[in-house]
C-alpha cells in the first residue's frame, strides 16, 4: 500500500511486474499491480496498447468510463478494453492486479465436449450503468499508454460526455462466484485448462497470449489420486495471484495482494507440507477452496522481469518451500 501520508491514485500506483512479446507489434502481453489510495480527479486514462483485465483484491473500484458507471468489489473482474477512457475512484487503500493484452481481445473459451452451458456464462458479464456528464474543466488530463509509456494532454471538459452509442465495444465485468466448475469425478487430476474464465487466443492453434484461469470453491471427490496439482514442468508461465484465502497447494506460499511466478519449464508444486498431508490423507469427499479465490495468469509466451519486481518485497526463500521435500523411492530387492 502507499506509504503514510501518500496520495497515490490508479495511474500513479500502476507498476509493471513482468510482460512478453511486443507491445510495437501488438503481439504479447504485460503482468502489472496497482496501489492506490486517492480518487482521480479530473483525470483520466486509456489503454492505447491493448486490453486490461483488472482484479481488485482489496478495495472497491468506482469506474466512470465513456459508457457508463461500474462498481467492482473484490472477487469481481472489469475488461477495459484498448482506447476506452475511464476513471477510477476509491474508498481508501485498494491494490490489485492487471492483466494486459496486446493485438487480441479476451474472449470465452471454446467449450468443446461441455457443450452449451458451463465455466463463465455469457449471460453473467455485465456493461456499465447509463451516465455521463456535461462538464467545463480549466485542466482536465487525459493520460494514455502508447508504446508501453504514460503521456498525458490537458482538455477544457470532461470526456465522459457520450451521451449515446450503439454496438458491442464496452467495458464489462463478471462476478467469479458464478463461475461453473468442472472437475474429475471418478480419478486423476484433470489440467488447470477447465478453469478459465477468459482467454486470449494467439495465432497458433490450441495457445494462448494469456488465459485468465481461477481456483474458485470445489469439491474434490477424485478415488486412488494424489490429489493437489501434480509437480510438473510445462510450455507455460504461470503468474499466480490470491484475492483471498489462501492458495490450497502451497498455503504458507503467499498472502492475499501477492503473486508468484513460475518462468516456463521450470519444476513446480505442492509444497512439502501439502505433499505429507495430501499421501496421507483419507479419500472422502472434500469442499477445496471454502472462503478462497486464488487465479493464475497463463501465457505462451516466456517472460521478462520488470526490475521494480527484482527489488521490491522479493521472497528470497521462496525455494525452501520444497527442501523439506523426502524421497520415497525404494529399489525393488529383484534389481
Amino acid at each position: 500500500m502507499p506509504d503514510k501520508g501518500q496520495t497515490v491514485d490508479f495511474v500513479d500506483g500502476l507498476y509493471t511486474f513482468c510482460g512478453g512479446g511486443d507491445v510495437v507489434s501488438r503481439n504479447g502481453l504485460a503482468i502489472h499491480q496497482y496501489v492506490c489510495n486517492a480518487s482521480m480527479k479530473d483525470r483520466c486514462i486509456y489503454n492505447a496498447d491493448g486490453d486490461w483485465l483488472i482484479v481488485p483484491q482489496e478495495g472497491e473500484l468506482n469506474l466512470t468510463t465513456e459508457f457508463g458507471l461500474m462498481l467492482v468489489k473484490p472477487l469481481e473482474i472489469v475488461v477495459i478494453p484498448q482506447g476506452i477512457r475511464f476513471a477510477v475512484d476509491v474508498c481508501g487503500p485498494s491494490r490489485g492486479y492487471v492483466l494486459e493484452v496486446y493485438g487480441v481481445h479476451f474472449q470465452l473459451p471454446d467449450l468443446g465436449p461441455i457443450g452449451a452451458n458451463g465455466l463463465a456464462d455469457a449471460r453473467h458479464f455485465e456493461t456499465p450503468v447509463a451516465w455521463f456528464e456535461d462538464r467545463d474543466v480549466d485542466n482536465f488530463e487525459v493520460c494514455s499508454k502508447y508504446h508501453g509509456k504514460f503521456f498525458s494532454a490537458i482538455q477544457d471538459h470532461s470526456p465522459f460526455d457520450v451521451v449515446a452509442w450503439r454496438g458491442n465495444y464496452v467495458p464489462y465485468k463478471y462476478d467469479l462466484r458464478k463461475f461453473m466448475t468442472f472437475n474429475t469425478v471418478s480419478y486423476d487430476h484433470a489440467d488447470p485448462s477447465i478453469f478459465t474464465v477468459l482467454t486470449a487466443p494467439s495465432s497458433r492453434a490450441g495457445t494462448a497470449i494469456a488465459d485468465f484461469v481461477i481456483f474458485p470453491p470445489r469439491w474434490s471427490v477424485a478415488e486412488n489420486t494424489f490429489r493437489p496439482p501434480y509437480y510438473h514442468r510445462n510450455c507455460m508461465s504461470e503468474y499466480m495471484g490470491l484475492i483471498c484465502g489462501t492458495y490450497e497447494a502451497k498455503e504458507s506460499g503467499f498472502k492475499p495482494g501477492g503473486g508468484s511466478l513460475h518462468s516456463m519449464m521450470t519444476p513446480h508444486g505442492p509444497d512439502a507440507v501439502c505433499f505429507e498431508n495430501a499421501s496421507k490423507a483419507t479419500l472422502q469427499p472434500q469442499m477445496l477452496g471454502r472462503n478462497t479465490m486464488s487465479f493464475m495468469f497463463e501465457s505462451s509466451l516466456s517472460m521478462a522481469i520488470a526490475e521494480w519486481a527484482l527489488t521490491n518485497n522479493r521472497d528470497m526463500d521462496y525455494y525452501k518451500d520444497w527442501a523439506a521435500l523426502k524421497k520415497h523411492f525404494k529399489m525393488p530387492s529383484a534389481f
